[in-house]
């Protein structure tokens, strides 16, 4: 089964379609974009009855649907737990504990959260006493940090290793590294610690390695990926665009954007380059320092695909040339023909060079004087005649 599109790419695509120049068919824009003419109706007929131009259920009318729903068999549920507690606490010559009922609603489907909210049964020591209540670890790690914190407490001044005399000598035994651990997750330092620096002295450390090492080659398809965010000014305020590049054709695999440069976006260009590739376990998606590559959002995009991450130094573009040229070409040929009205506008300008000039039309020395469409496939039909 094909790979579903991304939102934001159909939302561009029926953009271009609907604000064409007289004489440009829909079957031009459908081969332009890579996608079949009759999916592009299909997409243009869905976004005239969001539009309201056409009668049909809306997505947000399907949305309302599913919550309703959603909502119907919250309430059986909640229902059935008030029935089945009342059957419960009414029997006599038999403990009133909740906790085995709960157990008994959650083996005939209903969620434990729901069951806790409706009978007001704190969630956590009902979860603590389904399982092991305290583990063996737990425990001494408790009386641990017991003992360091009494010593602190009597002495504020000592630093970890002091601490951790002081608590061997009250009976608990441990290594100058779990007492600075313990410490340090409790925030109990020495009063005449080392105060932290400013912010901003030093730049921040990556979260990966740099594994390019301004290698910008790959043998095969999806092995190395670059992306980096740019900004572009319209009257209406600035336009952020954060593009994933496939190093080996030099193809933009996935790109979004956005009047906001938050982690949402790198992480939206991600996500679109993964559904449109498909089997992308392994690559290598080398990115700058920048605070939206570095957030927990996108960090935690790269563990769903199974990608590997590396970043360049700090203040180096040559660390990330590849991209930098590919953003120097947009500049070139749409920045800066003319100056940009609204952020609409000059989305449409971006998408339909991407897709349309860079992807088809511009050919690059390095492929053999071919574009990037023709390369992948040209290369993909040889590589499966091979196989």
């Amino acid at each position: 089964m094909p790979k579903p599109y991304p939102e934001e790419f159909r939302d561009d695509v029926v953009r271009v379609a609907r604000e064409r120049e007289p004489g440009v068919t829909l079957a031009r824009i459908a081969k332009d974009f890579g996608v079949h003419e009759m999916t592009l109706h299909k997409w243009l007929r869905r976004a005239d009855v969001e539009d309201g131009v056409k009668p049909g259920a809306t997505a947000a009318e399907n949305v309302e649907t599913r919550e309703l729903r959603k909502r119907v068999r919250l309430l059986e549920q909640e229902n059935e737990v008030l029935r089945r507690a009342a059957a419960y606490l009414s029997q006599a010559n038999l403990p009133k504990r909740l906790y085995p009922l709960a157990s008994e609603l959650a083996a005939d489907g209903i969620p434990g959260a729901v069951t806790c909210r409706v009978l007001k049964i704190a969630r956590q020591p009902h979860y603590r006493w389904l399982a092991d209540p305290v583990t063996s670890a737990e425990w001494v790690q408790a009386h641990r940090a017991n003992a360091l914190f009494d010593a602190h407490t009597d002495d504020p001044e000592f630093g970890h290793r002091l601490l951790a005399d002081e608590a061997r000598d009250a009976g608990e035994a441990m290594s100058d590294r779990t007492a600075w651990r313990i410490c340090s997750d409790n925030g109990w330092w020495s009063a005449f610690g080392k105060k932290p620096g400013r912010n901003g002295k030093k730049p921040w450390p990556p979260a990966h390695d740099d594994l390019v090492q301004r290698d910008f080659t790959a043998p095969g398809p999806n092995l190395l990926w670059l992306t980096d965010i740019t900004e572009h000014r319209t009257r209406e305020g600035k336009l952020y665009l954060c593009a994933v590049k496939d190093v080996w054709s030099g193809r933009i695999v996935g790109y979004s954007i956005d009047d906001r440069m938050t982690s949402r976006l790198a992480v939206r260009a991600l996500e679109s380059a993964a559904a449109r590739r498909g089997l992308v376990t392994g690559c290598v998606v080398h990115s700058d320092r920048g605070s939206q590559f570095r957030s927990r959002r996108f960090l935690s995009a790269l563990r769903r695909h199974d990608l590997i991450g590396s970043m360049g130094q700090a203040g180096t573009s040559a660390d990330n040339a590849a991209m930098e040229s590919f953003f120097a070409l947009l500049q070139k040929n749409v920045l800066d023909r003319r100056t940009w009205i609204t952020k609409d506008e000059l989305r449409i300008a971006i998408v339909t060079w991407i897709e349309r000039t860079y992807h088809r039309r511009r050919r690059q020395a390095r492929l053999g004087r071919l574009t990037p469409i023709e390369y992948e496939t040209i290369m993909t039909t040889t590589a499966s005649q091979a196989a």
